[in-house]
């Protein structure tokens, strides 16, 4: 491989998502039940109220 750090690619677009489940697996796995619905009930939260956060400032830009 003689070419530059720009032309060489060592992941593929799919290494990101993968380490990241397993992550997230390896993190929540030991879990019971009710913990995790906790957590990623709060996580679905943030992400709901950023989302229409985002979704209201927009709007206000817009008129």
């Amino acid at each position: 491989m003689d070419g530059t750090a720009a032309e060489q690619v060592l992941a593929s677009k799919w290494d990101i998502p993968f380490a990241l489940f397993a992550m997230i697996r390896v993190a929540f796995g030991d879990l019971p039940v009710w913990a995790k619905a906790a957590i990623f009930g709060l996580i679905g939260s943030l992400a709901l109220w950023t989302a229409v956060s985002w979704l209201r400032e927009r709007r206000r830009e817009v008129s």
